[in-house]
């Protein structure tokens, strides 16, 4: 299992919009075979910055995604909506909570 924690920063006026589209790609994401868990946080405090929880089966399984039609749509449409470029770091669970 990999884990991926996205960090995204959005210009202000953009927010509702970065919203929308990110929405789109996470119900895609979702669905995807690869994908067990895709969330979307927004920070209480700056709601302009915010993280994606990525958690994959396999560690092929990111590269799958970034081929998929939705997450290119969605690269493409919140590019000019960041404040600074997207960072990610990769974590692996040592505990896992979920049951089944």
């Amino acid at each position: 299992m990999l884990i991926v924690h996205v960090f995204i920063h959005v210009k202000p006026e953009c927010l509702e919009d970065f919203i929308q589209a990110s929405l789109t790609n996470v119900r895609n994401s979702i669905k995807e075979p690869g994908i067990t868990r895709f969330d979307l946080l927004q920070q209480h405090d700056n709601p302009t910055r915010f993280v994606l929880i990525e958690e994959y089966r396999t560690q092929e399984d990111p590269a799958r995604h970034k081929q998929t039609a939705h997450y290119n749509k969605w690269k493409k449409l919140v590019a000019p909506m960041m404040a600074e470029p997207r960072s990610s770091i990769k974590y692996k669970n040592i505990f896992p909570t979920q049951s089944g």
